[in-house]
């Protein structure tokens, strides 16, 4: 499944800076940065839980935002990309 993660965490307080890196981590662990706070992760149903699980645990739900939407296919069809940063093709293989 593809899922869109974005998430807002408040830096202003004690440990912001390092909560906004551990969530950065984890979506970057599952997925690509499409955008400062945006990952695209395509994952297995084990994967999302993992994640899920990970992310709400990182963040600090009472001052942090977290969001999760799921992509179809159709959805990802529809999807338009405009400026820089070429998005990657997750159904392809990805050669380093």
């Amino acid at each position: 499944m593809l899922v869109l993660v974005t998430y807002d965490v408040a830096t202003s307080d004690d440990g912001g800076t390092r909560r906004l890196r551990r969530v950065a981590r984890a979506c970057s662990d599952y997925g690509l940065r499409v955008q400062k706070s945006v990952f695209e992760c395509q994952v297995g149903q084990k994967e999302w839980v993992a994640l899920r699980a990970r992310l709400l645990d990182e963040a600090k739900l009472e001052k942090d935002s977290v969001r999760f939407y799921f992509l179809d296919a159709e959805a990802i069809q529809r999807t338009e990309h405009h400026g820089v940063g070429k998005p990657l093709d997750l159904e392809e293989p990805l050669v380093l």
